[in-house]
């Protein structure tokens, strides 16, 4: 294993050990979705609240158990994610989307800079299996994001 994939697995196991936004609360904002996914293939699950202040995600919160794919990266959406205008937040989905159908060989500069520690799930990217348990959390964030947005 590589260096750089060792760098990687730790920031997944880091992110999944200490898992940012973890714990729903309640969120005293006039716009919140929630959504609850479950991936059926191995039992993962998340349930993600969204709250909006306008056009900005003011606040991710989530519960969940699962893998430490999963765990981790709906840590890493939250950390990229809040506090983040809704066009940045769509931009870095449409971003770790692509990086998840890129099969492991990565983005171009800017997209891994837009994504941050999520660049860690490249390699993800290679086992089919594998990246429905990292897109669990985007996919309830996107859900999570409608609800939200539908009493406007």
């Amino acid at each position: 294993m590589s260096s750089l994939e060792q760098m990687y697995q730790q920031v997944i196991m880091d992110h999944a050990r200490e898992a940012h936004g973890r714990g729903l609360k309640d969120l005293d904002l006039i716009q919140v979705g929630e959504s609850h996914q479950v991936n059926t293939t191995c039992g993962d699950e998340i349930r993600l609240r969204v709250g909006l202040d306008g056009d900005t995600v003011a606040s991710v919160t989530w519960e969940g158990q699962g893998c430490s794919i999963s765990q981790a990266s709906v840590s890493v959406l939250h950390e990229l994610v809040e506090g983040e205008s809704l066009e940045e937040s769509e931009r870095t989905m449409e971003a770790f989307r692509d990086l998840m159908q890129a099969k492991g060989e990565g983005l171009d500069e800017d997209r891994e800079d837009l994504l941050g520690d999520a660049t860690a799930f490249v390699g993800v990217g290679k086992y089919p299996a594998r990246i429905k348990c990292a897109m669990l959390g985007w996919a309830a964030f996107k859900d999570a994001l409608i609800q939200a947005r539908k009493d406007q």
